[in-house]
């Protein structure tokens, strides 16, 4: 018989969380949590970063051996290489993991709200392949916003390894955002306000402890693996304020505009892509290659080896900041060709970010604005680098729509402290102007087009009672209806053909609600007399209707009191309008959704 202890036995046969619980305090439990995602954060960060950065190596090495030197031919072989990266995409997104497309952020925005930040860690790794193959390839898209996605996906499985409730899993997603922000860009001050402006939008949470502390550690793993030089090599020399500064207010303006104009282009392009461009979906971001790949080659060959249109671009972004880049034609060409190669980029389905882009494109309106005012104000090619920093801040706050995090994220960039006037003054009109013009964030405009809708969503109400959000937020939208006019067995075919079985269906006739119909009627009608109309199961129906803004505990208890399982959701202007469907079940899911996020 063993001589071992049972009570060692019982230590011996604890679970990592359960271990954590038994031997450190919640606070030792968290800081330990935290410090892991810190530099699982900053290590997938830096992964991703030199990922990128040797596969577009490789290309452009590639496609000079196959000239013989960058030449007319060396920059058609470059062009061809986002097409490549582009049919790699839709391919990797059509059979792999289609969430993987786009940025990456509206995606950890939805998860966030939607599923308490329960983010699937295969997103993750599907995200660093596409978004490596997409970027690395040329696609004129960013890494900053699919670092965020893998580094909250990451965060979110370290939190449920870690056996914690679902609204303590929720909270690692801000974390995993902000580290990896913080090691995208080397700011962790900046991603400290982007977690808080684009994410959380209370400065107050309890969440700002772990954030700061896995931001710093990100940015620590980011600076011993890579250097302490920030994303851009800046070298201006001091800046002191003068008359020049002024431009800063026509530079907020025309920000604000070309801002519009370019997040208008986008959410255009993607509908067009997305709804109206009939063709093999994988093939698509093929086609936003093509286009990426004839701009690029085209500003490459025109001003003679600017290569800023493919990938990131941080090279010639890096010379504009610098005031090395001083030819108006040149600096033109790449700020109106990284507009319609990114446009093309995104909207295409491409996966990679909008951070580095938005960040381009304000860089070069800022140079442009910068060279055009030269002979009026008589300064210096650092001053036109100085308003190209001035207008990447801008754009960033006109398109982003984070004006906070825009001033701290160039402030750090640069240590120069004189910019901070003009830089609040252009950020803040272009943020103010801009969401006159589009009263939606680019992101959530993005997530209205894939019909998520994060103010409609329990968790994004905050911690007020559930029960009394209105039953908008719950109930299904656009559901599958049934004509009153036609054949059961014709209905019952078209549902099964379809794949949209459900408990039950609304009836229409020429657009008006006539009633509802479960799936089970439908059958027994079917085998009775499949010949038969539907609106024979409605005859003498008496119809229980639900209005949007009704509460879910009102909506419940007429549920209950009508001895219905189901009930359409009219229009409050028009009962005969439907705007979805709300189920018993809709509710008691969202019940024991709230019982499990309060559960250790």
């Amino acid at each position: 018989m063993s001589d071992a202890n049972p009570g060692e036995l019982k230590r011996a046969r604890l679970s990592l969380p359960e271990y954590l619980r038994h031997h450190f305090t919640d606070t030792q439990r968290y800081l330990i949590i935290w410090i892991i995602t810190g530099l699982a954060c900053g290590l997938a960060a830096v992964a991703f970063h030199k990922a990128i950065e040797l596969v577009f190596h490789f290309v452009k090495a590639f496609s000079s051996w196959l000239s013989d030197g960058y030449g007319t031919m060396g920059y058609v072989y470059l062009g061809m290489a986002p097409v490549i990266g582009g049919l790699l995409t839709g391919l990797i997104l059509v059979y792999g993991n289609p969430q993987a497309a786009g940025s990456g952020i509206p995606r950890t925005k939805a998860q966030y709200y939607r599923n308490f930040g329960v983010i699937p860690f295969r997103e993750a790794i599907y995200r660093f392949i596409v978004g490596t193959v997409s970027v690395g390839f040329g696609m004129s898209l960013g890494r900053e916003g699919p670092t965020v996605h893998i580094c909250s996906a990451i965060a979110s499985k370290i939190g449920q390894t870690f056996g914690l409730a679902k609204k303590r899993v929720q909270a690692m997603v801000p974390l995993g955002m902000g580290a990896g922000i913080s090691a995208a860009f080397n700011t962790p001050m900046a991603a400290v306000f982007f977690v808080f402006e684009e994410l959380i939008g209370d400065f107050s949470s309890k969440s700002f402890f772990g954030i700061f502390i896995t931001v710093v550690i990100a940015a620590a793993v980011q600076r011993i693996l890579i250097g302490e030089h920030p994303a851009f090599d800046i070298e201006l020399g001091l800046v002191t304020t003068d008359w020049w500064m002024l431009l800063a207010i026509p530079l907020g303006f025309l920000c604000a505009l070309f801002g519009h104009a370019f997040v208008g282009a986008i959410l255009q392009s993607r509908d067009l892509f997305t709804n109206k461009l009939q063709i093999p979906r994988w093939f698509k971001p093929a086609i936003g290659g093509l286009g990426v790949g004839l701009v690029g080659a085209t500003v490459a060959w025109i001003s003679d080896g600017n290569l800023g249109i493919f990938g990131i671009g941080y090279g010639d972004l890096d010379a504009a900041l610098n005031g090395r880049l001083v030819l108006i034609s040149v600096v033109a060409l790449l700020f109106f060709g990284k507009i319609i190669a990114t446009v093309l980029a995104y909207g295409s389905g491409g996966s990679g970010g909008l951070f580095a882009p938005t960040l381009f494109i304000g860089g070069m309106l800022g140079a442009l604005v910068g060279l055009i005012f030269q002979p009026a104000f008589n300064y210096s090619n650092e001053i036109v680098g100085a308003l190209a920093l001035l207008g990447m801040g801008a754009f960033f706050a006109a398109v982003i729509r984070c004006p906070m995090t825009s001033i701290v994220i160039i402030w750090e960039m640069t240590g120069q402290y004189a910019l901070i006037l003009p830089l609040m003054v252009g950020n803040m009109l272009a943020w103010l102007l801009s969401g006159k013009l589009q009263p939606v964030p680019l992101y959530d405009a993005l997530l209205l087009q894939d019909k998520i809708t994060l103010k409609k969503m329990p968790q994004y109400q905050g911690d007020q009672d559930w029960r009394n959000l209105p039953v908008s937020t719950i109930m299904t939208f656009d559901p599958v209806v049934v004509d009153a006019g036609s054949p059961v067995e014709q209905v019952l075919a078209k549902i099964k053909a379809n794949a949209n079985r459900h408990h039950a269906y609304p009836v229409m006739l020429e657009n008006e609600l006539q009633g509802m119909v479960t799936h089970h009627e439908l059958e027994d009608l079917a085998v009775r007399d499949g010949g038969k109309n539907v609106a024979e199961l409605i005859d003498g129906q008496k119809l229980v209707t639900l209005l949007p803004e009704s509460s879910i505990r009102d909506v419940a208890q007429v549920l209950v009191m009508e001895d219905v399982l189901q009930a359409p959701v009219v229009s409050s202007k028009d009962a005969h309008k439907v705007n979805g469907i709300v189920t018993l079940h809709d509710i008691a899911r969202q019940q024991n959704a709230i019982d499990d996020s309060l559960g250790r």
